[in-house]
């Protein structure tokens, strides 16, 4: 039953993050591909373990987690208004990057069914685009981790 509860909690929390983060965060160091994808309470509410998905470098991801860590008093607020709860759970903000690990997965997939061409640099130098190949990189990885 208390598990049940958490659960409904956290979908809640995570519905109002959402709404708060797109319509009323202004700050600048939270890129605009920013989505909570998931609130996980903790059996007696009091902590609210909140994963978020940023798509932009890492260094824009760990300014948007330091961001929202610094907004947590005003986030807390939005919830206790949106939310009948007795206590105000603490907010803590993790990295998710289920999001990019799904679209590498996705791209790796396309290239062995052969729906992407894969890119004929297996050596690890730019493509003409100046881009490094994924298949490339773990090429040279995988030769790495051989020695």
């Amino acid at each position: 039953m208390a598990r049940q509860r958490a659960l409904r909690v956290g979908d809640e929390i995570k519905r109002v993050l959402s709404q708060v983060i797109l319509r009323d965060m202004k700050d600048p160091r939270i890129p605009p591909f920013t989505a909570v994808t998931e609130v996980e309470m903790s059996n007696d509410l009091s902590v609210a373990t909140c994963y978020v998905s940023v798509l932009g470098s890492d260094r824009q991801q760990q300014e948007c987690i330091a961001a929202l860590q610094k907004a947590a008093g005003f986030l807390k607020r939005q919830i206790m208004d949106q939310i009948r709860l007795r206590i105000a759970p603490e907010l803590r903000f993790t990295l998710d990057s289920s999001v990019e690990d799904g679209m590498r997965m996705d791209r790796l997939i396309d290239e062995v069914m052969g729906r992407v061409p894969v890119s004929k640099n297996t050596q690890g130098e730019p493509d003409a685009d100046g881009a490094t190949s994924d298949l490339a990189r773990e090429e040279v990885d995988g030769e790495a981790a051989d020695t």
